[in-house]
């Protein structure tokens, strides 16, 4: 795991999977996962995502599949679950979500890792 501001210094080209993982920040993923996806992913690898939401939308993916298909991608799926979330309002009622990412939903996620490892 390579935080994205770090993750300049770090060569996927030899993985067989890579996995892109965010907080949704204006419905999309942080802009320094954008970045450094835009500039770092390699042409034709396995890709899987993994986000935390505050309130459940659709299209929090757009952005970062986009991303993924213009370097030839093989998407092998996505898990996502809420999130704690202090943005705007809910910063004056202390946040929604509390405890949220949890042990499950950490489950969920190695879950999907180890089916797209398998495939």
């Amino acid at each position: 795991m390579v935080e994205a501001g770090d993750a300049s210094k770090v060569d996927v080209s030899s993985y067989d999977l890579i996995g892109l993982a965010s907080g949704i920040y204006y419905q999309k993923f942080h802009k320094d996962v954008l970045n450094w996806a835009e500039q770092n992913l390699p042409q034709g690898k396995r890709e899987l995502f993994l986000y935390t939401y505050g309130v459940k939308r659709n299209g929090y993916l757009d952005a970062i599949k986009q991303i993924a298909v213009s370097k030839g991608a093989k998407i092998m799926g996505s898990y996502d679950c809420p999130g704690f979330d202090t943005f705007g309002p809910f910063k004056l009622i202390g946040g929604i979500v509390k405890g949220r990412p949890n042990e499950e939903d950490v489950a969920g996620a190695v879950s999907l890792f180890r089916h797209c490892i398998k495939d």
